[in-house]
């Protein structure tokens, strides 16, 4: 598809009406990086800046696929769940983006849209990787930040939105797991032939790794896919999280699965909290598999960077076969 991204003209009435009528849009530079919605930095007459989102399929790079119904994190966008997510990370002590406004589509634009604080472009990814004194810091303020979202409970797993304490039983989140790896196995095998060969040696390898998976009932706050990329941090030292809409109520191990791929040697900095190994190693295996069929997808589409994300898969692939 031909994309057709935002122009200043096109976002001058919001500013108006959000920042004030005096305020006027000298430069609107669309940030790389993003597959599900379009990050625009905004500078004004007077030389600040702010970040637009805007959640729109021209900005979403992703092609459909078969989804498991109950799945928390498929699909997760939008201004609302923007704004309620926001909302639990500052209640619960997360340094997030100030916001400045939400608003539905129809009003300014043909999609959702938040006006955020600029929170500047320096990531923790970028620290780790080009000044490791200076990440350490961050990264420590991030490890607390981290355990206050894992010490907040929720009354069940799910995304935000959807959960209430009169919401009725649901199946164990462990079993979401398997489904949703099942089907990224199944999508990965349609489209290389080493997962297609060894799709019934991967599938007993995750089903055992599910069933030394203990009940729980217990869930917390967590990101869903929290890397250094995910971390701006300003002059003063201070970890600021992006890219929260996939926040949800679930198990701890699913974030630190995540993390302890992520961060790799800079992860022990975090000082996780306690985890359970057998349900850590189900988690990060199952990851594996959508790490092979997510990048597998969205190469067949117009990503830019489609080179990155084959590249990705091959990662994954050797990792999903490696205890076979």
């Amino acid at each position: 598809m031909t994309r057709v991204f935002l122009r200043p003209d096109d976002v001058r009435d919001l500013v108006r009406d959000r920042l004030g009528t005096d305020r006027r849009v000298t430069a609107l530079d669309r940030l790389t990086g993003g597959t599900c919605k379009g990050v625009y930095r905004t500078t004004l007459d007077d030389g600040t800046t702010v970040v637009l989102y805007v959640w729109s399929a021209e900005e979403n790079y992703w092609p459909a696929s078969a989804t498991v119904p109950d799945d928390p994190f498929t699909e997760a966008s939008g201004a609302a769940t923007f704004a309620t997510n926001h909302a639990a990370l500052t209640a619960a002590g997360v340094r997030v983006p100030h916001l400045i406004a939400v608003e539905p589509a129809g009003r300014h634009l043909d999609a959702d849209v938040a006006l955020v604080e600029d929170a500047g472009d320096v990531t923790l990814e970028a620290l780790l990787t080009r000044d490791p004194h200076r990440a350490a810091e961050p990264l420590a303020r991030l490890g607390d930040a981290l355990r206050r979202m894992h010490t907040t409970l929720g009354p069940r797993w799910g995304r935000l939105t959807d959960t209430s304490p009169g919401a009725p039983p649901v199946r164990p989140a462990e079993d979401v797991v398997l489904d949703r790896a099942l089907g990224h196995l199944a999508g990965a095998a349609a489209r290389d032939p080493r997962p297609a060969a060894a799709r019934d040696r991967i599938a007993a390898h995750l089903r055992g790794l599910r069933d030394r998976v203990p009940p729980r009932q217990a869930y917390a706050l967590v990101h869903g896919e929290l890397g250094p990329d995910h971390v701006l941090v300003t002059p003063g030292g201070e970890p600021v999280l992006i890219d929260i809409e996939g926040l949800t109520w679930f198990d701890v191990e699913w974030e630190h699965a995540w993390l302890r791929l992520r961060f790799g040697a800079a992860y022990p900095a975090l000082r996780p909290v306690a985890l359970d190994a057998d349900r850590l190693e189900f988690y990060r295996y199952a990851q594996v598999l959508a790490l092979i069929e997510g990048p597998l997808r969205i190469a067949t589409g117009d990503f830019p960077d489609r080179r990155w994300m084959l590249d990705l898969a091959e990662r994954n692939i050797a990792e999903a076969l490696a205890p076979l």
